[in-house]
């Protein structure tokens, strides 16, 4: 059964792209074939709806093409991989308090190199506001130097950047231990570089660098305004990509929307390719939750993991930490969540909907921030400016109110309910590269709930 499934990959890899096919095949395995019925083992819940949406047809044609009758196919959570549940004792406060949080002295997990081995792919949770820059991930740990080099990957706080960085560098030093990797934040660079221009010991930091296989820098847009560390670290950048050695390098913008660098570095920066990080949908929350709950073994009930995901709008950070304070008090005061929940013992508040709005404050509120009078907002003017203020109104509406289109339409004074449906996904594809607008609409969000 091994060998078939083997076989059936080998043609599936040769039908999709390889960052798809190592996001989405790389952990799966056959698990049953009796009477037609195929069985397959994946990781977690997200991959079951993913692979049978997208590639079930792949699948079935490779299966038959080696051999098997193929009546169903149905997709399994591998059982084995997960850790089992604890019971669910309850514990004194303080005894719990303690197991969370462990001393420093014993959880020590940072290394000579920077690398915290917590950051794992097994519990890097792919979405699909991240699939495309884990299927890059893994091509980069396959083939370091080669392919995405220099692998720029950015978004914003709280999303995974830092985790996914790192985790390649710790899949590359489980594969080879020889390897010199070393990760730093932008910041810790900038300092040591001061530090050694001080001491008179500049061509040693610059030394330092020449001899890895694997660097990777943190937060980069922390560099504005430190020209000669800019100069520096553009030295080492094209020293070590001149002999083919990895760069992975994170920010919350691209290197283009970042004032102050320099246009060189800016280009040499994505050469490679930028991948975004987005804001994860209500799916990919669910399983972010689903994951994190097998994972440490805590029993959780699927509407109260919803009910987190639901009310949770900001990044995965603080959607961890609401689901970190729900199991606490659920042990300590020996209720499940959901009955915490629903008894109104906790309140997740992680969320830009803090109190509810009127359509017309919102309309308001986004021709203020624009100078514009709210019926020219609202008029039938093609100017740039105008119908950019009017598609971040319908925005805004939809995504904050969850306002239905023909609804959205009226209160922006468009006739067809399309022409809002363009709008929104207008705004919704330019705020993927646009920072810019990406402020803006933070901005708006602010004058809205301030």
């Amino acid at each position: 059964m091994y060998d078939v499934w083997k076989n059936a990959l080998a043609e599936i890899e040769q039908k999709i792209s390889p960052a798809n096919f190592s996001t989405w095949f790389q952990n799966t395995s056959l698990l049953s074939t009796e009477n037609g019925e195929i069985k397959i083992g994946v990781k977690n819940t997200f991959y079951v709806k993913q692979l049978r949406a997208r590639y079930l047809d792949i699948i079935k044609t490779a299966l038959e093409n080696n051999g098997l009758e193929v009546n169903s196919i149905d997709f399994e959570v591998n059982s084995s991989s997960k850790p089992k549940v604890r019971s669910r004792e309850v514990t004194k406060a303080d005894d719990l308090i303690k197991k969370r949080t462990p001393s420093l002295k014993n959880n020590s997990t940072t290394s000579e190199n920077g690398l915290n081995q917590k950051y794992t792919l097994e519990t890097f949770v792919v979405g699909s506001n991240n699939d495309l820059a884990v299927g890059a991930a893994r091509s980069i740990i396959d083939a370091p130097g080669s392919r995405y080099n220099p692998f720029f990957l950015y978004g914003g706080p709280g999303l995974g950047k830092t985790h996914l960085a790192q985790a390649i560098g710790n899949e590359l030093l489980k594969r080879d231990p020889d390897l010199k990797i070393l990760y730093t934040p932008i910041s810790h660079f900038y300092s040591d570089f001061v530090e050694s221009i001080r001491n008179g010991k500049g061509k040693e930091f610059n030394r330092k660098f020449q001899k890895l296989d694997c660097l990777i820098i943190d937060d980069f847009q922390f560099i504005v305004g430190k020209e000669k560390s800019q100069e520096e670290f553009f030295n080492i950048f094209n020293d070590l990509y001149q002999l083919n050695k990895q760069i992975i390098i994170t920010s919350d913008r691209l290197p283009s929307q970042i004032k102050s660098v320099d246009e060189r570095l800016a280009s040499r920066l994505t050469m490679g390719g930028a991948f975004d990080i987005q804001l994860p949908k209500f799916e990919d929350k669910c399983a972010i939750l689903r994951a994190k709950a097998d994972q440490i073994g805590a029993e959780i009930e699927p509407e109260a993991i919803e009910y987190i995901a639901e009310n949770v709008n900001t990044n995965i950070r603080d959607l961890e930490g609401e689901f970190s304070t729900i199991l606490l008090m659920s042990e300590v005061r020996g209720l499940t969540p959901l009955e915490l929940i629903r008894n109104g013992s906790v309140s997740v508040s992680r969320s830009s909907k803090l109190r509810p709005l009127a359509p017309k404050q919102v309309v308001e509120k986004v021709a203020k921030y624009y100078n514009l009078p709210v019926k020219e907002m609202c008029g039938k003017s093609r100017v740039a400016n105008i119908k950019t203020a009017r598609q971040v109104a319908m925005f805004i509406l939809s995504k904050e109110l969850s306002m239905s289109t023909p609804k959205i339409a009226s209160e922006v004074g468009v006739k067809d309910h399309t022409t809002v449906m363009h709008g929104i996904k207008k705004i919704e594809q330019d705020l993927k590269l646009n920072f810019t607008l990406r402020d803006q609409i933070a901005e708006i969000k602010e004058k809205i709930y301030g």
